[in-house]
This record gives C-alpha cells, structure tokens and sequence, in this order.
C-alpha cells in the first residue's frame, strides 16, 4: 500500500507541475490578446470575428483527434479561454464617428443605461447623463438640446412619457430607445422628433459585460443613413445585428418574454405555495432540473417592477395567456382521464411540429449540463 501511495504522490507532483505551466501558458496568451485588443481598437476591427473563432476551434480539435485528445475537452477549454480573451479586448474601442460630441443616455444611471455609458466612454465619446432630478432643476433641457445622440433607457412604464418631453432635440440629433417593446416606443419617438429616429432592443442583461456575441435588435424608424455610424459602432463593440419591423418584433416578445416570464412566476408561486425545501430539491435534482430551478430562482433575485413592465404593458399578450391556461387545462385533463395513449399521441405531434430543431437542442444541450455539473454547480 506504501509502494502505491508513494507512486500517486509522485504523479500528483507531475499533475501540480504541469498545472502549473499551464497557468503559465494561460498568463502569456493573455498578454497576447491583450495587444490583439489593442490593435483592433485602432483599426476598429470588431472584438469577436465568428470565421476567425470557428477556424481556430475546427483547426484544434482535427489537432487533437490526430494525437488521441478528445476533441470535445480542447473545443470546451477553447471557448472558455476564448471568452476570457474576449474581456480583455475590450478596454477600449475604436470610435467610428468623431464627429459626435455629445452623447445623452436618458437613463443612463440604471442597470442597463451604465452599461451603454460605459461603452460609449469606452469609444472615446462624450456622454452625459440625464436623470429625474435634472428635469426638475432644468439642466436636461440644456443637456438635451446641444445632443447629436439620445438613447432612453428609462423603464418600460415611463419610455414614452420620457419620450414625449424631447421636445428640444436638434434635427440632426438621432433618437433611440432600447426598451423591450419597440412599436409603441417607436410611433412615440416619430411623433415627438422630426430627425432620425431608430429603436433598439439589446437581447442581454445589465449583468453582461459588454455586447460581445450579443444580439441587439434594431427596428428602423426615419433617415437611416444618419444613425448607420450607431450600427457600426455596436459592431465594433461585439454585437450581431437583427433588423425587424417592430410588429414582429413584439409579436416574438409575447413569446419570448411575456410568456415565459409569466410561466416562471406562477410556477415559483406554486413552489412557495406547496413550500418544499429548496437543499432537498438541489440534492435530488440532476442537472438540467437544477438550471431550470435556477432559472426560476434568476427571475425572483431581481426587480419585480421590471417583470411586472413587460407582463403588463401590452394587454394585448393577455389572450396568449389565457391560451396557454386553457392548453394546461386540457393536458390536465389527459392525466385526470388516465389517457395515456392520448398524451404520447399530443407528445409525439409537439415533437413534430419542433422537428430536427428538437434534436439539436438534445445535441447542444448536453454540453449545457455537464457544465452545471462540475463542480456541483447550481447546488445550494
């Protein structure tokens, strides 16, 4: 026994030295995407390049195939490292309109105001910020009225009741929004402003770092050539662009947020209402129970207003709600009846209807959870 603990002490020595360098490895490469960071700030290169990423990860996985790696361990070590990296670009932009000097994010002391601060700072612009106190004390209208851009990033509730006092903008000024709804904030804008006009929907968080490989939704309002140098810059700053009217794009919201929303917070009030320990639950769960747990437990660690905003705004979303209560009832009824040929039969007819999407959601999804599972992810 003596003889096999010496021999695992001495291989756990070579596992720790090799550790070791890797740390080592990863310091140098981050030094060097740092310069890459650097150089495509003054070349106004975009930070993430989807050919360059997807040349790299194909040509290191046939690397490791040829010596007997798993592919997939370099493509999953690849993609971590590779998002670290693109952090640590993206100090500072290149600015794509110099001529800009003055930017006002109406909102811009909120979650997701700061973030478009920061990377308009990050560009080299000059931002202002605009906030209720400074409508009060009248220096919004000064702010405002020597604007070449203004984003509103007020809540959702009070986006064109904001919108409706930029009475002063220049005409040269472009006015966008980036709330979750576009076509009511987009009419507002049109009505209240004569010059360009766009509205955006960044799909991410105020919990993300920046926009890189983020989708930022732009729905066209009036004199698009005047805010193409707004597109380009958030490309630049990682973003890929989807262009919709804003019909659609509200119509895809109702299923995107207001229906899912809606879902996890009757579901998390059933939780609390049958009261269920929540250790119990995360010992017993494996991981794809555990992200959807987390996914409900994600929606109740933040603002209620904001929910409550996207929930409430369109009381058109509301049908689609009762649509889907009256769904629920009916596949109730399939288990009260004991019809279990029924529901294999309404199982297999959704499955039809996902198609081949189904089956790559089954591929891409195993990934997911073995990333929940290291390290007891997700487990309280």
């Amino acid at each position: 026994m003596a003889e096999y603990s010496q021999e695992l002490a001495s291989l756990r020595d070579e596992i720790d030295e090799l550790d070791s360098q890797l740390v080592d490895l990863l310091v140098k490469r981050t030094k060097v995407t740092t310069q890459i960071g650097k150089v495509k700030a003054s070349a106004g290169m975009p930070v993430y390049v989807p050919e360059r990423e997807k040349s790299l990860i194909s040509a290191r996985r046939a690397q490791a195939q040829a010596v007997g790696l798993s592919p997939e361990l370099v493509e999953d070590l690849l993609r971590r490292m590779m998002r670290e990296s693109y952090h640590s670009q993206n100090n500072q932009y290149r600015c794509v309109n110099p001529d800009i000097s003055n930017v006002v994010v109406v909102g811009g002391q909120g979650a997701l105001g700061k973030v478009f601060v920061s990377l308009f700072e990050r560009s080299g612009y000059q931002v202002s910020v605009v906030e209720k106190d400074d409508w009060d004390s009248g220096s919004a209208e000064i702010t405002l009225s020597s604007a070449d851009l203004v984003i509103v990033a007020v809540p959702i509730n009070i986006t064109e009741s904001v919108i409706s006092q930029l009475t002063m903008l220049p005409e040269h000024c472009v006015l966008a929004d980036i709330t979750s709804i576009k076509a009511k904030p987009l009419d507002a804008m049109m009505a209240v402003h004569s010059g360009p006009v766009v509205g955006l929907h960044p799909m991410f968080g105020p919990d993300a770092p920046g926009m890189i490989k983020q989708v930022v939704v732009v729905t066209h309002g009036r004199d698009t050539s005047a805010y193409e140098w707004l597109i380009k810059q958030m490309t630049i700053w990682g973003a890929t662009i989807h262009e919709s009217l804003a019909s659609e794009h509200d119509k895809a919201m109702a299923y995107i947020q207001v229906m899912r929303h809606f879902n996890t917070f009757v579901y998390g009030e059933h939780l609390r209402g049958e009261n269920p320990d929540l250790d119990t639950l995360t010992l017993f769960s494996s991981p794809i129970y555990r992200l959807e747990l987390a996914m409900v437990g994600r929606l109740f660690a933040q603002a209620p207003e904001l929910y409550a905003d996207i929930i409430f705004n369109n009381p058109d979303n509301f049908a689609l709600l009762r649509r889907f209560h009256e769904r629920f009832g009916l596949a109730l009824n399939l288990l009260e009846e004991q019809n279990k040929a029924g529901f294999i039969e309404q199982f297999r007819t959704v499955g039809d209807w996902f198609g081949d999407y189904a089956k790559t959601c089954l591929v891409d999804s195993k990934q997911l959870l073995l990333k929940a599972d290291d390290g007891q992810l997700l487990r309280k």
